[in-house]
């Protein structure tokens, strides 16, 4: 289900909900203070307890969706627009929750009980965090926070796992406790599962607790093992274009899609009993399996093995500065997407499509899960603004929207800036 939003939701402060054009997206620290002067006034003044300060980034994909899931490659990046979160402890064991862009809303739950979903919906991020912590006997306090959000929910950008992880941060700082963010990740991954209903790949959370400013990072996912590549900052910008048509993955899309894929598998595994998930399976296999296979489930097994191929050598032509062969890469997996694993949108495929007609931009392609959202395009400096331009003339004609346009460089991973 398409949903079309005029600007951002979900803990987005009120002050940073305009449309900027190319302009870098983050919080000051102006906007900091300001956040800590509203913790203080939904929860009270400090006394005794520090209050503190977490960020956690988005990320973009440049290469590799859907394949996290099947085992496979992918090219994440952390990005700019970011969660903060204000915490301080507390001594009962409640946690309390506001977000900036609900100010009426106050969610609270105790560590002391069994820690159920519920409503809010935008709290069960934080829910699984704070639950699967505990059953993973790490100790934990009581907390007041304040979530700020300049990420767009439903923009593909991973605002869901950005919270998680601030979350987790949040509760670790409070502690003193500290744990390996592969760790990290994976009891972040299980609380969206558990409690948001979305059975994502281990992706988002990873590259939201591990990134390396300046890099992009092929991850394993297998395995997680991480290759960190440099992008150099004089000869390209990473340009990203919200369709502001927002998508929600626990409509049974995604895990349609994840369901596919494991259909597939199981047909492999028939011929080959060492096939534990479509990264084992070669293109060769898939086309010799093709006339067992239903006409879906083809297409969908072609696109998870032929992304994950193709995100291994976009990584490769990234580190080797071939940006037109990445560009190349980033175009199929569009296609690919759009028609094998038809998780794209005429947004979408209209922004892409676009995009490739500006001079200078070597890539562009949906991003995230789909059904809206983000595209990401690859561009040499120069093209950032006639592309910017571009797009706001010709998508707000034809779809009545107004993109929102950004540049960003690649960010560090998570971490307590107080």
């Amino acid at each position: 289900m398409k949903h079309y939003t005029s600007g951002l939701r979900c803990g987005q402060l009120p002050s940073l909900t305009r449309t900027r054009r190319t302009h870098k997206v983050g919080l000051m620290q102006s906007d900091v203070n300001a956040i800590k002067k509203q913790f203080h006034e939904i929860f009270g003044a400090d006394a005794g307890e520090r209050t503190r300060v977490i960020r956690a980034p988005g990320r973009v994909n440049l290469i590799g969706e859907h394949t996290d899931y099947n085992d496979g490659f992918v090219l994440p990046m952390a990005i700019e627009p970011e969660v903060r979160m204000v915490c301080r402890a507390r001594s009962d064991g409640q946690i309390r929750l506001a977000s900036t862009v609900y100010p009426k809303e106050l969610l609270e739950f105790s560590i002391q009980k069994k820690i159920e979903r519920g409503s809010p919906s935008w709290g069960n991020y934080s829910r699984g965090v704070a639950a699967e912590f505990l059953a993973a006997g790490i100790p934990l306090v009581g907390m007041d926070a304040l979530v700020a959000n300049t990420l767009p929910v439903g923009g593909g950008l991973s605002s869901s796992a950005a919270i998680e992880v601030a979350t987790a941060l949040c509760l670790l700082t409070l502690t003193g406790e500290k744990i390996d963010p592969t760790r990290l990740a994976l009891l972040c991954q299980k609380a969206e599962h558990e409690y948001a209903g979305v059975p994502c790949g281990i992706m988002d959370q990873t590259i939201v607790s591990s990134a390396r400013a300046g890099h992009a990072m092929l991850l394993d996912c297998r395995d997680n093992t991480k290759t960190y590549v440099k992008l150099n900052p004089i000869e390209l910008r990473v340009v990203i274009v919200n369709s502001m048509v927002s998508h929600e993955l626990t409509g049974g899309e995604f895990a349609q899609r994840r369901r596919q894929c494991e259909q597939a598998v199981k047909l492999f595994k028939q011929d080959d009993s060492g096939v534990r998930a479509l990264r084992d399976v070669t293109m060769e296999q898939v086309e010799a399996m093709r006339p067992r296979m239903s006409d879906l489930i083809y297409r969908r097994a072609r696109h998870a093995v032929g992304e994950s191929l193709r995100t291994t050598e976009a990584a490769k032509a990234l580190a080797a500065q071939r940006y037109e062969r990445v560009g190349e890469l980033m175009a199929q997996s569009h296609e690919s997407l759009r028609d094998d694993y038809e998780v794209s949108c005429a947004e979408l495929d209209y922004l892409s499509a676009e995009a490739m007609r500006v001079k200078g931009v070597y890539g562009a392609r949906m991003t995230g899960g789909g059904f809206g959202g983000c595209i990401v395009a690859l561009v040499q400096p120069r093209a950032v603004e006639p592309l910017t331009q571009h797009l706001h003339g010709t998508y707000t004609a034809k779809f009545g929207l107004q993109p929102n346009v950004f540049v960003t460089t690649a960010t560090a991973g998570a971490n307590v800036l107080e």
